[in-house]
């Protein structure tokens, strides 16, 4: 049996404790079109994404959303949050220098400045409101 070929990643999830704060970040500052902000079944259903991608989308989400999770798996999850613990999402844009530079002039906390890495990207980091990491990568031309 041949594996499917028809696959395409749609949604992906990132863990977020203030729908507000994070939608100033994604859609404000690194510029994402909000696609859906519905209450559903008793939370919120933010989802965000880039122009450039109209079939795929982040969706911001309560740490330990899964209505399966315990009191306790919730606290965990928020927990870990809080210390940034839960990985986020690597973006990839054209330049690296110049989305450095506009997020870092709204505030965003930076991890890592713009630099070559030795696998042959340029990239730099950022922790969004909630703590999560993101990348930025700039890949080679030509």
């Amino acid at each position: 049996m041949e594996p499917q070929t028809d696959l395409r990643l749609a949604q992906c999830f990132v863990a977020v404790d203030d729908h507000d704060k994070a939608l100033a970040f994604y859609r404000d500052t690194l510029g994402l079109e909000v696609r859906n902000d519905v209450a559903f079944e008793g939370m919120r259903w933010v989802t965000v994404a880039s122009p450039l991608q109209p079939d795929v989308e982040i969706v911001l989400e309560p740490p330990g959303a899964s209505p399966d999770a315990s009191p306790a798996d919730r606290q965990a999850m928020a927990r870990l949050l809080a210390k940034g613990m839960l990985r986020g999402v690597i973006f990839a844009t054209a330049d690296c220098d110049a989305l450095y530079a506009r997020v870092r002039e709204a505030g965003g906390e930076v991890v890592q400045e713009p630099m070559d890495q030795p696998y042959g990207v340029r990239d730099c980091a950022f922790r969004d409101p909630a703590g999560n990491l993101l990348r930025f990568v700039e890949r080679p031309r030509g």
